[in-house]
């Protein structure tokens, strides 16, 4: 990922913003815990951006990670945790303040150019995929894995995704995969394709060159997604509302890799699979990216009543079984009528994202 020149930074903190030329340069500085997001780094990318808006020597902003290892690999999980196992407060404003963050990146009244390199999951996808000018690189590893801890996609997930041509979005939703950088391209997710070897160059040309004609300078043509390839199989498969049938024919299927994804998806959180399903159906039918960023949250704080999402972290990050305990324990046993209560707005107060 991209630097920043030691003389342009005052201090050093978990998120470091620095104006270059006609640049504004923001880089996740958590390399260690793979540029995951705290609420202060939330906080700090906000103001920075407001300042940019208003700024006339700012032509354009940019975002990178710090390190060789991507972009932002989400949220910080362990911090999430904390508070789901508690009063789950410091998780709902830390929602609250970056829900606010994606979609005044979506409408930033200059371009934004996101450096998508290596692993952009979770909240990385939120920083980055909003963007007018989003790049992905041969090293690029993106994906909403929210199913996987218990939790449903957010930051906008629901919307990207349920955008995404046919069904290919509701694929990676409920197997929490990543994609390549050419299968960004394909759903939607991305525009623009460079060598990691070229980024150097491309952060340098920014300083004073319009983002367009920086990317276009560095830019090659991007592979054959070979997620696109298999369209047809999932577009059939991920047919309907009701994730029970989609797996069961999965299951059933011819397809080979259809029976891999199934399989995939039944260790996933069952009340998760649901959610994002019935949340990605509902997002497709919604008007813009504002109502989807209000859904997600207000089915975010009703995950934080429960407990699959402090199992599912607890099994991923804490403990590192690999073996959470989900409640219910398969899809059939979910109640539909559960699911639709975490979209109830009824008796709910609305904290606009």
């Amino acid at each position: 990922m991209i630097g920043l020149d030691k003389p342009s930074v005052a201090g050093v903190s978990d998120v470091l913003i620095a104006r270059r030329g006609h640049l504004g340069h923001v880089l996740l500085n958590r390399p260690q815990a793979l540029n995951a997001l705290t609420h202060d780094m939330v906080v700090s990318i906000a103001a920075a951006l407001a300042d940019w808006a208003v700024d006339d020597d700012v032509a354009h902003v940019a975002i990178s990670g710090a390190g060789d290892r991507g972009l932002c690999a989400g949220g910080d999980v362990a911090a999430m945790y904390r508070s789901a196992a508690g009063d789950g407060s410091a998780a709902a404003a830390f929602w609250a303040d970056e829900y606010q963050l994606n979609a005044a990146i979506a409408r930033y009244p200059k371009p934004y150019v996101a450096i998508m390199d290596g692993l952009v999951l979770g909240g990385g996808v939120g920083v980055s995929a909003h963007g007018s000018a989003r790049v992905v690189t041969e090293r690029t590893k993106l994906g909403m894995p929210e199913v996987t801890i218990g939790f449903v996609p957010d930051v906008g997930g629901t919307w990207l995704l349920s955008h995404a041509p046919g069904e290919l979005g509701t694929h990676l939703a409920l197997t929490g995969s990543t994609i390549t950088g050419a299968d960004a391209i394909a759903l939607g997710l991305a525009d623009s394709y460079v060598m990691s070897d070229r980024l150097p160059a491309l952060m340098t040309d920014l300083e004073g060159m319009p983002a367009a004609d920086a990317i276009a300078r560095h830019e090659s043509a991007a592979p054959e997604s070979g997620l696109l390839a298999q369209r047809g199989w999932i577009d059939e498969h991920y047919a309907g509302d009701d994730a029970v049938a989609i797996i069961e024919r999965m299951e059933t299927s011819q397809v080979g890799e259809a029976r891999a994804a199934a399989s995939l998806i039944r260790s996933k959180s069952p009340t998760s699979v649901h959610l994002a399903l019935e949340s990605l159906r509902r997002a497709r039918r919604l008007g813009s990216l504002e109502e989807a960023l209000d859904q997600e949250y207000r089915v975010g704080l009703r995950v934080l009543e429960g407990t699959e999402i402090v199992e599912g972290i607890r099994a991923q990050v804490i403990d590192k079984d690999r073996q959470p305990h989900w409640n219910p324990a398969t899809l059939e046993e979910v109640s539909p009528s559960d699911i639709d209560k975490y979209f109830d707005i009824d008796n709910y107060v609305k904290e606009q994202p």
